[in-house]
């Protein structure tokens, strides 16, 4: 990677040279001191001597200013901007009617006077209301379905008709289009195959069988639970014929950018009338790090005020995740890497923090965890299932909270109609991890993280394998509870070409005349309405200049909740239509389909555009003091490395990729234990193992650290050979000039402690307690390792051949010991429950030594690491029983 100090984007205006930045004092103002900005939007010829002003500010500096000229777009031509516009102000004067309607019985009136509804119900059609009514519709069903109609989609009700309304003077024409195939399925004609005119009724109820099968009503009855929760959760934007007015403004706005000036269109979205964006300052962790070691420590000490947050609802259909005994489509929280489920590891790397916080403080912390899940691809039965299986991880279901988003219709990049596979089937998506503030506000999530007294939480996706990596995520929440901010970024450099957005420091002039500041997030897939080119930088590019967004956050708790429960569209952050992907989908009759579509998302990381601060007047000089956003900042493999999407087969890209994710964990390794004197090969660029294994296979438990000043000071000196392995399933190790020469594996049971029933009858883990240990001194193994040439290794999901081992499987609270030893050749060292394994030098061979481990030396252990804080610092000594003329004292070693 690059220097950070090479990048204007770590030394733009402020650098931090005594660790001024993080302490938020208030400052006077000074003379402006802004980079120049990536985008530029004055709103008019009124702004000339303003421009020139922040030209003259940036003359210093070399981020470059993005051209608001529309770059190169290849999509299919959007329609004329007029065949929306008659649409949504049509829908727009609905929705305004409903608004003020105060009751259910209102409002149908309202949808029942729009003319899309009545043409729907015209005569010729009367036979829909007998069949609907047969099916027991209450009112609120009928409204969803009339909604549905209101809103242009009556097609969900009848697949294979296009239905087009021409108006000439003052009369309408309704025309049916259809094909033979299709007919065969279409509701319509199954309800003109009705006898509407019957007037005996149970002939009626005779005939409704030849209207529905059983499984179109089931598939109705889930349409109506589907509409239900987009009507619900909606809200806040006018429910289904809201969803549909927002899919139409933003297609609208797609297709005006391609004939009007960019710059004013961007203005006119954000309401204002003056916008630059500058590259952010940062708390770089790689420069300071005494300030780092400081901010994590603030972030371990603070661990019973913070909750925990993952976005897991997204579909992941990249990553073409499948279950090899069902061929079941799985959510990329069941992919297995490193030997564990990927929301495994998320739940493993905080039990490593809250295990640092006891061995700091001597108290036990359980964070509490919520949980956004979603329907897509059964991702709530699946992440359930898993949870109950594995005993709530060992901290009680009550620490838990599971709470599912809503799936959302995907729709037509070409006129913002739902697609659908069958009558009531709409090919539906998650809508966003941006639905998560709203979500947790209307399931009580926020009110449950107060319950359990916590102020902040950190948000962290599950297909982020490295974002505990050392002080990284730590030092973020750290900063945030410390100064009391509302929002936090951990960032990083961007690569190039990424599916990831970047963060700003965004300026505006709003229409009030007030100036606003705040960090934010320009996602990927809006560079093209600010007019960012996502092509290959130069080396002085935009891409060098602005860090990436990485949606690792901390967020305070009731700052959050003040947004998600606002009654209007700030609830659901920065709602785009991204359309130029492929959605697919297999119809009735069996017939694979792929056209260009997508569906209405918002982005969680764009709440940080509710908590800018606002200025009377344009601020002078520094402001990161003064603002409710932050961002920290590392190394990239410290921050982000995502297992997110399949390795395409023959390609030589492993970016995001679970291949490419398994490096960089490699090569945090390397870098964790060569500053340990261990000697290691280094691991080259990803592009040297496209078609060849990784260097070797190093995997850590994170309750070794997590801080890498902890770790490194559990191992010192010895070797690491190429093409060997080890992994370490233990916190409690000592690691002093030991070599590997092949495969060597610990796996202790108890690793951060042991468990106890609690009053619910639910296993606890209760750190510290009867853990399993090993000590390693003057140590050499020696064996033939890990079968590289099999071509069935998959090392990024841990599943190799091997052709020797050392195993070591510490049962219980078992120990081991070994100095002065060669251990050469296969070997399993199994240790029971109370029990330590002592192993030396014999003649010839090995002297292997079993002992009982003594009464009072169960709980503890003959030794331990005992962690203290010095200043901004961890240090540990060695906590040892020591035996003299048969009484047990203590020693520090």
């Amino acid at each position: 990677m690059a220097n950070p100090q090479a990048s204007p984007l770590l030394h733009n205006h402020n650098h931090l040279n005594n660790l001024s930045f993080f302490r938020f004092q208030q400052t006077t103002h000074s003379p402006p001191s802004y980079t120049k900005p990536l985008l530029f939007l004055p709103s008019s010829s009124s702004f000339p001597s303003r421009l020139s002003q922040s030209e003259q500010q940036c003359n210093n500096h070399q981020v470059r200013r993005v051209s608001t000229v529309p770059v190169e777009y290849s999509a299919p031509t959007p329609p004329e901007s007029d065949d929306f516009s008659s649409e949504i102000v049509r829908l727009k004067s609905l929705l305004a009617k409903l608004d003020v309607s105060k009751d259910l019985r209102r409002k149908e009136a309202v949808v029942d006077s729009d003319s899309r509804v009545r043409r729907f119900f015209s005569e010729n059609r009367g036979g829909l209301s007998k069949v609907l009514g047969s099916l027991g519709l209450n009112p609120e069903e009928m409204f969803l379905v009339k909604c549905v109609i209101a809103a242009g989609q009556e097609h969900a009700l009848c697949v294979g008709y296009e239905e087009t309304f021409k108006e000439e003077e003052e009369e309408e024409e309704y025309t049916v289009r259809s094909t033979v195939k299709n007919a065969l399925y279409a509701l319509v004609e199954m309800i003109e195959r009705f006898d509407v005119n019957s007037s005996s009724s149970s002939s009626s109820y005779k005939d409704r069988s030849t209207v529905l099968d059983a499984e179109e009503v089931s598939h109705f009855r889930k349409f109506l639970s589907f509409l239900g929760e987009i009507e619900q959760f909606y809200d806040c934007i006018g429910g289904i014929i809201g969803y549909q007015v927002m899919v139409l403004e933003l297609l609208h706005q797609s297709t005006k950018r391609h004939n009007t000036n960019r710059s004013h269109l961007v203005e006119e979205s954000l309401g204002c009338q003056y916008l630059e964006m500058h590259t952010p300052s940062v708390l770089d962790l790689t420069q300071e790090k005494e300030y780092a070691s400081q901010a994590a420590l603030w972030g371990i000490e603070g661990l019973p005020d913070l909750g925990e947050i993952y976005p897991l609802g997204g579909a992941a259909d990249r990553l073409g995740l499948v279950d090899p005994e069902t061929g079941e489509c799985l959510p990329a929280a069941m992919l297995t890497h490193c030997g564990r489920t990927l929301l495994e590891g998320l739940i493993r790397d905080l039990q490593a923090r809250e295990f640092l916080y006891f061995k700091l403080y001597g108290k036990q912390c359980v964070t509490p965890v919520a949980i956004m899940t979603s329907a897509a691809k059964k991702n709530h039965e699946h992440v359930s299932s898993l949870c109950r299986r594995l005993k709530w991880f060992g901290r009680g279901e009550s620490n838990f909270q599971l709470f599912e988003q809503p799936l959302v219709p995907a729709v037509s990049a070409e006129d913002g109609q739902w697609i659908v596979s069958r009558p009531f089937v709409p090919v539906s998506k998650p809508g966003g991890h941006g639905v998560i503030w709203k979500l947790a506000y209307d399931k009580g999530v926020f009110k449950w993280f107060n319950d359990h007294g916590r102020k902040g939480a950190t948000v962290r996706q599950v297909s982020n394998v490295v974002a505990a990596t050392d002080v990284t995520l730590l030092a973020l929440a750290g900063i945030g509870l410390r100064y009391k901010k509302k929002l936090g970024f951990a960032s990083c450099k961007r690569n190039a070409g990424a599916t990831e957005g970047i963060n700003v420091l965004m300026e505006k002039k709003n229409l009030d005349g007030e100036w606003e500041y705040g960090i934010s997030c320009i996602e990927y897939t809006e560079f093209d309405k600010f007019g960012i080119s996502n092509r290959s930088p130069t080396v002085n590019g935009l891409q060098a200049d602005f860090p990436a967004n990485t949606n690792i956050l901390y967020v305070d708790l009731q700052s959050a909740e003040s947004i998600g429960s606002s009654s209007n569209v700030k609830s659901l952050p920065n709602m785009v239509l991204n359309t130029k992907k492929r959605i697919e989908y297999i119809d009735q009759y069996g017939d694979y389909h792929s056209v260009m579509g997508g569906r209405l998302e918002c982005t969680m990381q764009n709440i940080a555009d509710s908590f800018s601060n606002k200025f009377p007047s344009r601020c002078q000089g520094s402001l990161e003091d003064k603002l409710d956003t932050y961002i920290v900042y590392n190394e990239r493999r410290r921050v982000t490395s995502s297992a997110k999407k399949k390795k395409p087969h023959a390609s030589a890209a492993l970016h995001q990729t679970p291949d490419g994710a398994l490096l960089d964990i490699l090569r945090n390794a390397y870098d964790l234990l060569t500053g340990c004197d261990i000697k290691i090969p280094m691991v080259e660029p990803n592009n040297h193992y496209v078609d060849s294994p990784p260097p070797y296979l190093i995997l850590l438990h994170p309750a070794l650290g997590p801080l890498w000043e902890v770790s490194r000071q559990k191992f010192k000196g010895g070797s690491i050979s190429s093409c060997s392995e080890l992994q370490l399933e233990i916190a409690e190790f000592s690691w002093n000039n030991v070599e590997v020469d092949g495969s060597l594996i610990i796996n202790a049971e108890n690793a951060m402690g042991s468990t106890t029933i609690n009053e619910n009858g639910e296993p606890i883990l209760q750190y510290g307690l009867r853990c399993g240990k090993c000590k390693l001194h003057n140590v050499k193994v020696m064996n033939r390792g890990i079968d590289w040439n099999s071509k069935s290794n998959v090392y990024w999901r841990n599943d190799v051949n091997r052709l020797e081992t050392c195993k070591i499987i510490l049962h219980g609270n078992a120990e081991f010991e070994a100095s002065n030893v060669t251990i050469e050749g296969n070997h399993v060292f199994e240790v029971p429950d109370g029990h330590r394994l002592k192993i030396t030098s014999g003649n010839p061979g090995l002297s292997i030594n079993l002992e009982a481990i003594e009464e009072e030396e169960m709980e503890t252990g003959s030794w331990y690491w005992n962690y203290q804080l010095n200043g901004s610092h961890i240090h540990l000594n060695k906590y040892m029983f020591l035996k003299t003329n048969s009484t047990k004292v203590e020693s520090f070693m």
